[in-house]
């Protein structure tokens, strides 16, 4: 039986319009795959729709992938990769929004597909953890993503400090994300819990007009502490050596 390749298709990170932040020849390559394992089937279908497949979307097969897929079912992906007589069918990996794979349960295909000798092939698009640190002016020599933190908050609290003291020890930027009903909680305990020299980055609605890249110390954030509410968001610190 031969196998099709997985692409990892990026996606916007809001609603822009795909033209807006999507490469040409990956809206291109997704106008030749039929088939589709994604996080959401709504999100995708308006996604796709939106890239120039509108009035297609009834011709494409979706499977969805996300935290409550058990391993089983990620194994039963595999059919997908090859035709009712064993032809080999491309298959495009999508997430809710920028890069799939990346803090994203689809990370689980590509290491099966890595497992099985599938070809990866990974495309262009909107990095939200990388903007940030590009528009943040911390340090982008050393970093290091710890994606969501921990819910509760004496735990939540824990990781800050952990992720502080590892800054400050390694000259590293530390990024993370959080969920963005918690942002606000987030931001309060960041700014209770982290050093007042240690320098914050928020970064929210990367690529849309509402975009906002703010960088202060920790004793700046607390005299004028930012509102984010529900807008994703990108976290980023570097603490000094003390």
């Amino acid at each position: 039986m031969a196998y099709g390749r997985l692409y990892l298709i990026p996606s916007p990170l809001g609603d822009n319009d795909p033209a807006e932040v999507v490469p040409r020849q990956v809206l291109e390559r997704i106008k030749t795959i039929s088939r589709y394992v994604v996080e959401e089937t709504r999100t995708a279908r308006r996604y796709l729709s939106a890239a120039g497949l509108k009035g297609h979307i009834g011709d494409l097969e979706f499977r969805e992938l996300n935290e409550h897929t058990t391993p089983g079912e990620v194994e039963s992906l595999l059919e997908l990769f090859s035709g009712p007589c064993g032809e080999p069918c491309d298959v495009g990996l999508i997430s809710e929004a920028g890069l799939p794979a990346v803090a994203d349960p689809g990370a689980n295909l590509v290491a099966l597909c890595h497992e099985r000798g599938i070809q990866v092939v990974p495309l262009v698009g909107p990095s939200s953890l990388m903007l940030a640190l590009m528009g943040s002016g911390l340090n982008g020599q050393s970093f290091a993503f710890r994606g969501y933190l921990p819910a509760k908050t004496d735990e939540r609290r824990k990781a800050i400090k952990e992720i502080e003291t590892q800054s400050a020890r390694l000259d590293q930027t530390g990024i993370f994300i959080e969920t963005p009903y918690r942002n606000d909680s987030l931001v309060a305990d960041l700014l209770s819990s982290l050093h007042p020299s240690t320098r914050l980055c928020v970064a929210a609605d990367l690529t849309l007009p509402e975009e906002t890249i703010l960088t202060r110390t920790v004793r700046e954030w607390r005299s004028s502490p930012p509102s984010i509410g529900k807008r994703p968001c990108v976290f980023l610190l570097l603490a000094h050596k003390r």
